[in-house]
């Protein structure tokens, strides 16, 4: 993971703060900061949890009245989730790129002439974040074309060649965030696969239980389906069970997703998921934080962290497992 020259300045301070601060026993320096801040999915489900963990942590260090919002991925309910937080005044908010840059536009500009700082995780906002990025604006998150790209690029590995069949499923209509399946399509294709895109309903991005149905028709319909891509961390997640239920051996299709649930934990260990993208939730949860305290105390303005860091495969999973079990990774 590279970080860039502003953001090792601004981590490094931060961690410098922390100790001084404890080492003469001020308060710490987020004191009196609230922030609000959009988790994504579901309290505790497994492509939160760690993104909970580090912004608690983070909250922890910096003595930051941190407010947590979920939204089960519904970009309208990031909206309101948005409009909710700015009546309520705080520091800063951190909000999630589904909806598009269009969509928060004047929202995002009506907090900043109030004084309310906002930065972006998970999904970027590449126009805002340019027009904003002096005042704060920064992003913890994927490169979502990259990381797409990454996770193909892995699927690929697993001896998958010109001509096989393949399906990318997710939300392509997403503004900024279909990027990260179109990153992974388009690598597929480029392979010489012949690649089908599926669009994610917003049913089942909220619910991701509701993909087994799909998907296990989807399979059954294609017999010469070799590899199903993903950037859904909770339909990863379910691809083991669809696997099975539509008669699939480990291996016999080539799943790539993101993420490192406890069901994909399941996936990879049993050989029915191939690799996942490592998205360092953790980083993206911890990162807002210190933006936001460096913002507020000492005017900095918004940096850029790319999370997506590195494939798991079965091959390597079982390092990280106590650690995806504590909620850090």
């Amino acid at each position: 993971m590279r970080m860039s020259g502003h953001l090792v300045a601004a981590a490094s301070a931060a961690a410098l703060l922390i100790t001084a601060g404890a080492a003469s026993a001020q308060e710490p320096i987020g004191k009196g900061i609230t922030m609000y801040m959009q988790m994504g999915g579901t309290a505790g489900d497994g492509a939160t949890l760690a993104r909970q963990t580090g912004a608690a942590e983070a909250a922890a260090a910096f003595g930051v009245d941190l407010k947590s919002q979920f939204s089960g991925w519904a970009p309208e309910t990031m909206i309101n989730q948005f409009k909710e937080a700015v009546a309520a005044k705080p520091t800063c908010i951190e909000i999630m790129g589904h909806p598009g840059g269009t969509a928060f536009h004047d929202l995002v500009k009506g907090a900043f002439d109030q004084g309310i700082i906002v930065t972006v995780g998970n999904s970027p906002m590449t126009d805002l974040q340019a027009e904003f990025g002096t005042k704060g604006m920064g992003y913890a998150g994927v490169d979502l074309y990259a990381g797409g790209t990454l996770t193909a690029q892995a699927m690929l590995a697993q001896d998958l060649k010109a001509g096989d069949e393949a399906m990318v499923y997710g939300v392509f209509s997403q503004a900024e965030r279909g990027q990260s399946e179109k990153g992974l399509a388009d690598t597929l294709e480029k392979a010489g696969l012949k690649v089908d895109r599926l669009e994610v309903s917003q049913e089942v991005n909220t619910d991701a239980s509701l993909a087994t149905n799909v998907l296990t028709a989807y399979i059954q319909a294609h017999p010469n389906l070799r590899a199903i891509g993903t950037q859904h961390g909770n339909i990863t997640g379910q691809m083991g069970d669809i696997l099975k239920k539509a008669g699939k051996k480990p291996g016999e299709i080539t799943v790539g997703g993101i993420d490192l649930a406890p069901a994909t934990i399941d996936g990879l260990k049993s050989g029915y998921v191939s690799a996942t993208l490592d998205q360092l939730l953790y980083l993206q949860g911890f990162m807002p934080v210190v933006q936001c305290v460096m913002t507020a105390k000492y005017k900095m303005p918004g940096l850029s962290l790319n999370t997506g860091a590195g494939t798991v495969t079965p091959q390597t999973i079982d390092a990280l497992v106590t650690l995806i079990d504590g909620g850090f990774r």
